[in-house]
């Protein structure tokens, strides 16, 4: 019965953590795009729009060895499903991943 009860701590524990996690990953990208760090959302689908016209339907902004990265998934108007991995301080698209 004790390792049960010690099981239910672990994962209530645990559970407990992962808000933590994420408002500490929603503090730091705040914090980057204050200090300049990265560029807003808006103005970073501005800069795509022209040369990858698509629905966006998830956004992530993620931090990674290289500076802080947006990842944008998109849907075409022929169904298309494309990832975008976008230099969030200068808006230029580092990679482009399809699938149709």
């Amino acid at each position: 019965m004790g390792s049960i009860y010690r099981l239910l701590l672990l994962v209530l524990c645990f559970s407990l953590s992962i808000p933590a996690m994420a408002e500490d990953d929603h503090d730091k990208a705040r914090k980057a795009l204050e200090s300049g760090q990265v560029l807003s959302l808006q103005q970073i689908l501005q800069k795509i729009s022209k040369d990858h016209p698509a629905q966006v339907i998830e956004v992530e902004l993620e931090r990674k060895s290289n500076g802080w990265i947006y990842e944008i998934k998109q849907l075409g108007a022929d169904g298309s499903l494309s990832k975008l991995e976008v230099d969030a301080k200068t808006g230029i698209v580092l990679k482009q991943k399809l699938k149709k």
